[in-house]
């Protein structure tokens, strides 16, 4: 069935819901509480949502009840929403569940109407910072995201000299307690290459850990000192071409050191990290060396492992990790350097994602124009060479699998590896090229997103693309004016454009201007954040105050008829959430196709299971 033919408006994400004993294999994933906000929606009462999750039947509707009383006067069955007419700031809310009429499990979980359509989190920034990019995870194991968010002071890329200040971690909760803050010293380089970070739950226990490259002088959540607390080996360019480089699993809920070994692979040596394409060049200064990713992929199809990568101008090595009854276990090591794997050389993207795209329940890592397999072994190289956006999804909803919306720099040819596509929209469990554009171009930024109803599937476009394509490679309307980040926020199904601060419509109305909040990492203008953190199946955004102090939390107020389990019961999309503060930071996608004219999304080959 097609909600083309307007007959289906109840929609469930059948794939990743359905929780069979027949499963030969379950995800692990974390247990969400029903996330419900409420929020004033300017005259017009208090806006209500809340999640539905994969553990929910699909005969699941809902009553609200506001200071004790129920509000609703039909069962709430075509949405997770609800707009109270009558409602003011202060009052108390609370969603109950009603399976075949009855009223079941009555939530202990009530919320109080904020006065304004978001939420504001108090910050303790350190002098001289400011907040940059966020991740989220369940620290506590209460059903509800805590944040970590990274403090910068004076980052710098790696082309550049210059010493950076001390990178800053800090986490806090949903109501602004602060919970820790870790500081990795001197010697980690602060700046969008080299600071990567994930949050999950490594171990499956239901709460979440915090991963990142240390160094000697890091210091946890508890005052411990990682290696030498006194070494320094910035050199007289503000580098670090010397000294042990460390991998550190943290306890999420208190920032204690649970475990630190060797960072793999070490940066030896230092003029071996080169590769193919104009920005292929060897040197010897870090440029090439310090380049950093980091993802969490579940490469068994039931357990989450970290993946931690150093390389993507050339030599790309990917190192598995897994986190398991408090070991840390090196799962295998992927070396574009090793013989017979020359082809992955210079393939790397400024961003990665995680997806199974070879519907084996177990997920492998795109990495800009390579994809390697869940095993560690390299699954294909498209040859298109490094680029800096990346996209993954069900972007072609009539070609079965998934594809892969690549932005690379082809601005020169080079032997063997010809004159590619600056934009291209490939197979992602094959890597067959369906079509490209710009050829020897270097593209700087690009999107993949369902923004006009008047053609199926997402639509994609770039920098230099003069104009808006459909998913076969034609023209179709006017370049967006902006290439940065998508969002689900009004009521359609259609995606909304977030650059900056600001939300709108293609070729259409502001939806939202987060006036005297600011966007990050300059000209790259990303939010702190974007994901569905709670509330119904729309995403949130993350700003920080332009002072510096807070952050804020905006979720959207405007109706939907639509209903979807979170998006962050989907595998691919809480991944995305993982990375998404990755290098150059990009978009969450679905496993399926979301957007207008889509089919129910079926995916049986994905089970999940809680903790």
């Amino acid at each position: 069935m097609s909600l083309k033919s307007g007959f289906v408006h109840i929609l469930f994400i059948a794939g990743f819901l359905f929780l069979s004993v027949f499963s030969p294999a379950q995800r692990i994933m974390e247990k969400l509480n029903r996330g419900m906000v409420a929020v004033v929606s300017g005259t017009n009462g208090v806006f209500i949502s809340w999640r539905l999750l994969a553990t929910d039947p699909q005969n699941i509707s809902f009553n609200v009840y506001r200071n004790q009383t129920k509000i609703n006067s039909e069962l709430i069955i075509n949405t997770t929403s609800f707009l109270d007419e009558k409602g003011a700031a202060n009052d108390l809310y609370r969603v109950v569940k009603v399976i075949e009429g009855k009223e079941i499990n009555h939530s202990n979980e009530k919320v109080i109407a904020n006065a304004k359509p978001y939420l504001d989190i108090p910050l303790k920034t350190p002098e001289a910072y400011k907040p940059n990019d966020a991740s989220v995870g369940d620290l506590d194991g209460d059903g509800e995201y805590e944040i970590i968010l990274h403090q910068v002071g004076r980052g710098r890329d790696n082309s550049h000299k210059g010493e950076t200040t001390e990178p800053i971690f800090q986490a806090y909760k949903m109501d602004g307690t602060f919970l820790w803050e870790i500081n990795l010293g001197k010697n980690i380089r602060d700046g969008a290459h080299y600071t990567q970070f994930m949050v999950y739950d490594l171990d499956c226990d239901g709460k979440a850990e915090f991963a990142c490259k240390t160094a000697d002088g890091t210091i946890d959540g508890q005052g411990k000192v990682i290696g030498d607390a006194i070494a320094n080996y910035v050199n007289e360019d503000g580098k670090i071409l010397d000294g042990p480089e460390f991998f550190t699993i943290f306890d999420g809920l208190t920032g204690k050191e649970l475990a630190t070994t060797d960072y793999i692979p070490n940066r030896y040596p230092l003029d071996g990290w080169g590769g193919v394409g104009g920005n292929g060049g060897n040197d010897s200064s870090v440029n090439r060396v310090d380049r950093f990713l980091a993802g969490v992929a579940y490469l068994d199809g039931i357990h989450p492992s970290v993946i931690m990568c150093r390389g993507y101008y050339g030599r790309s090595v990917l190192a598995a990790w897994d986190w398991k009854n408090g070991e840390l276990k090196s799962r295998w090591v992927f070396d574009s350097a090793e013989s017979g794997l020359e082809k992955f050389s210079g393939m790397g993207n400024h961003s990665l994602s995680i997806a199974d795209v070879d519907n084996d329940g177990k997920d492998e890592i795109i990495y800009g124009a390579m994809t390697v397999d869940d095993d560690g072994s390299g699954l294909y190289s498209t040859h298109l060479r490094h680029g800096d956006a990346l996209h993954v999804s069900d972007l072609d909803p009539t070609r079965p699998g998934l594809e892969v919306w690549g932005i690379h720099e082809n601005e020169a040819p080079i032997e063997g590896y010809g004159n590619g596509f600056g934009a291209a929209l490939f197979d992602a469990g094959t890597g067959e090229i369906i079509w490209g554009k710009l050829p020897g171009k270097d593209v700087g930024r690009g999107v993949a997103a369902d923004i006009d109803s008047a053609h199926f599937g997402a639509e994609m476009w770039c920098s230099g693309s003069g104009g808006l394509w459909n998913n076969k490679g034609e023209i179709i309307g006017e370049t967006p004016n902006s290439s940065n980040f998508a969002i689900w926020w009004d009521g359609d199904l259609l995606r909304e454009l977030l650059d900056r601060n600001k939300i709108s419509k293609y070729k259409g109305e502001v939806l939202l201007n987060a006036e005297e909040f600011r966007s990050n990492n300059g000209s790259k203008a990303t939010p702190t954040l974007s994901a569905d953190l709670f509330g119904d199946w729309r995403e949130e955004v993350i700003f920080a105050a332009e002072d510096n102090q807070s952050l804020r939390i905006y979720t959207t107020t405007i109706p939907t008829k639509y209903r979807f389990v979170t998006l962050m019961h989907d595998p691919h999309y809480r991944l995305s959430i993982a990375w998404q503060n990755v290098a150059y930071n990009q978009p969450p996608h679905t496993s399926f196709y979301l957007g207008h004219g889509m089919d129910y999304p079926v995916n049986p080959n994905k089970f999940i299971q809680f903790k």
